[in-house]
């Protein structure tokens, strides 16, 4: 039986995944290209024709991220605008706690931001989505600012698997609260 072989696109995909899962554990310092290629099934000569760097394949690991979340962000507030779009991402960013590494991956690349060009790309990142909130929801800065605050709260949950910790606590901080009405939504 012949085999199909992937186009350099399938690797590269290929290879974002399994970055994704690394970076999530270990950071831009801590992880081996060697594992992640491994982890894709490709060589590490190979991981350096699609990805001139480690660095590169890093920042490309969390613009993937960021493109995740905000067609997420683009599809949950279809057709709606103020606090209702507002309350349609958060609970779209909500639904996205369930992966976990999704979510390290943004801590990992906000603690490697001591480097310029991380830095560089986590802030263009973090603009885009706040101008698509901003948009999308025609919300005010304030209102913004809670939006984006609570994400980060989320995570920082996530990577202290908060979801998984049955007390009270843990649960009140899980929620999502309408902006709106500050009523919590069903998540």
């Amino acid at each position: 039986m012949a085999t199909t072989r992937m186009s350099a696109e399938e690797r590269r995909e290929r290879v974002l995944d399994a970055a994704v899962t690394e970076f999530a554990k270990a950071g831009l310092a801590g992880t081996s290209t060697e594992t992640i290629a491994a982890r894709a099934g490709i060589s590490q000569p190979y991981l350096f024709r699609l990805f001139p760097t480690k660095k590169a394949l890093f920042i490309a690991t969390y613009r993937r991220a960021v493109d995740r979340i905000e067609s997420q962000f683009i599809e949950a507030s279809q057709g709606l605008t103020g606090d209702a779009a507002l309350d349609a991402m958060a609970r779209a960013y909500h639904d996205l706690l369930a992966n976990r590494d999704l979510l390290l991956v943004q801590l990992q690349t906000y603690a490697a931001s001591g480097d310029a060009e991380v830095q560089e790309a986590a802030r263009t990142c973090y603009g885009r989505l706040w101008r698509l909130a901003q948009t999308r929801s025609g919300a005010d800065d304030e209102s913004l600012r809670m939006f984006f605050a609570m994400g980060m709260l989320w995570n920082v949950a996530v990577a202290l698997n908060l979801p998984g910790v049955d007390e009270p606590w843990a649960q009140a901080l899980m929620s999502v609260k309408s902006v709106r009405s500050g009523e919590y939504l069903e998540p």
